[in-house]
């Protein structure tokens, strides 16, 4: 019985285990919320370059950026 006492206490799933467990869980559902709201951020990037009515202005930022192109009367503020 002290056996089966000791490893509840002291093993790899006992209840020294369980705060580390609890720290774990909390890193993750940080680390998942903040994933989810990258992946709702690219959602709506999507959704504003469907084919069938894509929003003009992200078309715009999306061929500006890939093409490195600018219109003479514009001015260009880098940001890094």
């Amino acid at each position: 019985m002290a056996f089966f006492g000791a490893y509840a206490v002291l093993g790899p799933n006992g209840l020294i285990a369980l705060g580390d467990y609890k720290r774990q869980l909390i890193a993750r559902e940080k680390q998942y919320a903040q994933l989810d709201q990258r992946r709702a951020m690219l959602q709506n990037r999507v959704t504003l370059l469907d084919p069938r009515h894509a929003n003009p202005d992200m078309v715009d930022e999306l061929v500006r950026k890939e093409l490195n192109v600018a219109h003479p009367d514009e001015v260009i503020v880098p940001l890094k």
